[in-house]
Parts: structure tokens; C-alpha cells; sequence
């Protein structure tokens, strides 16, 4: 019995697992980033119906402070999204595990917690210059 392409039908699993990880996590994120667009064109269309000072309201926050709120949110997922999709290009291209600082491997728990780092534990543990 040949096994010798057990080893890449392995591998292959493990990319397409991966792949459906990091696809998964880009789907949600980009609901989330489809949510709080609903919210921003929501506040924003609320805002421009009402010509009250929101500055002064003692009773909650101010819109001003909502929208900077939501635009950091915005930024953030849009951020997150940018990332995974580098993640995607390291897994077809085989350097997911691979650090980009130091050429080390990363770990698959760090990778588990944070699917879309390019760093080791060590080289983000390290203050750059």
C-alpha cells in the first residue's frame, strides 16, 4: 500500500480547513461591517433631521461622540478585513505559519487566537524600532 501521498492529502486538509477558518472569520466580519453601516447612515440621517445642540444634552451621549464611536468601529473591521484577506494570500501561498520578522514559525495557538497575525509571540513581544 503506498502511502506516500498521505502526507499532502494531509496537508491539502489542513489548508482547506484553514482557508474555511479565515473565509468564516471574513463573512463575519464583513456583516459586521455591513451592521454598523446600517447604524452610521441611521445616526446620520437622524442627525441631519434634528437641529438640536446634542453638546449640551445632560441625558446621554452626544452624536458627535456617537459617530466617532462608530467611524473607530468602522476602521477597525475595515482593518480586521484587510488582514484576513492577507491571511488568505499566506495560506495559498504557504507562509501562513511563517513569520514575517523573523522568518520563524508561528504557532498554531497563537494563529487560533489571532488568525490574521504575521508575528511570532517573540517578535510581538519585541518593541520594534
Amino acid at each position: 500500500m503506498d502511502h506516500s501521498s498521505d502526507g499532502s492529502e494531509h496537508a491539502a486538509a489542513g489548508v482547506r480547513a484553514l482557508t474555511d477558518v479565515v473565509g468564516q472569520a471574513r463573512a463575519d466580519t464583513e456583516r459586521l461591517i455591513a451592521s454598523l453601516t446600517r447604524v452610521w447612515d441611521n445616526v446620520v440621517e437622524t442627525s441631519a433631521m434634528a437641529a438640536d445642540d446634542d453638546e449640551h444634552d445632560p441625558e446621554g451621549q452626544t452624536v458627535a461622540f456617537e459617530r466617532a464611536q462608530l467611524r473607530d468601529a468602522l476602521t477597525r473591521a475595515r482593518s480586521e478585513l484587510a488582514d484576513l484577506d492577507l491571511a488568505a494570500e499566506r495560506i495559498r501561498a504557504g507562509t501562513y505559519f511563517t513569520c514575517e520578522r523573523c522568518g520563524g514559525p508561528i504557532s498554531a495557538e497563537r494563529l487560533a487566537a489571532r488568525l490574521s497575525t504575521r508575528i511570532c509571540i517573540a517578535c510581538a513581544s519585541t518593541p520594534t524600532r
